[in-house]
């Protein structure tokens, strides 16, 4: 997989699925929503309309009309995203933090997580999972707990 920015626009998305043509294998092509590290505040921060919701939306549609295999967006856009784009579009969720007591997902420096359960019942296809195997005291036990996690929700989803 390969990712790019949406917010690059339809003319660059489009070269860059252009560019792949003629490669045995090529990649699949995954648009970049809006980073989970921004919630509402961020992105007006930053000089972006919202609401957040609503830009993921648009840009995963733009992402579609450039001909990319799918698109990154948190947990909490997916399910909107898969009734907008289908479900031949690839939908990659990033931000996953394993669920504390109480079932939430902590933050950190994300705005928007899910815990693995949620963003497989979201729609998810692949889940994006760092800090909470890298900075785990025992990498292989937390992985699994994962793992099982996300099992549980598919036999749920099912």
């Amino acid at each position: 997989m390969l990712t790019l920015h949406t917010t690059g626009g339809l003319e660059m998305m489009k070269a860059a699925k252009a560019a792949l043509k003629g490669i045995r294998n090529p990649p699949k092509l995954l648009g970049v929503t809006i980073l989970t590290s921004l919630d509402e505040a961020n992105f007006a921060q930053i000089g972006l309309a919202g609401p957040v919701e609503s830009r993921v939306v648009a840009l995963a549609k733009l992402a579609q009309s450039a001909g990319l295999d799918g698109i990154v967006a948190s947990a909490k856009e997916a399910s909107i995203v898969r009734a907008a784009v289908g479900k031949d579009m690839t939908i990659v969720v990033p931000g996953i933090r394993p669920a504390m007591p109480g079932g939430e997902a902590k933050g950190d420096d994300q705005a928007r997580v899910a815990t693995p359960a949620g963003a497989i019942r979201a729609g998810a296809d692949y889940l994006v999972v760092g800090r909470p195997i890298t900075e785990s005291l025992d990498p292989r036990k937390a992985a699994e707990a994962i793992l099982r996690e996300m099992k549980s929700a598919r036999k749920f989803a099912s």
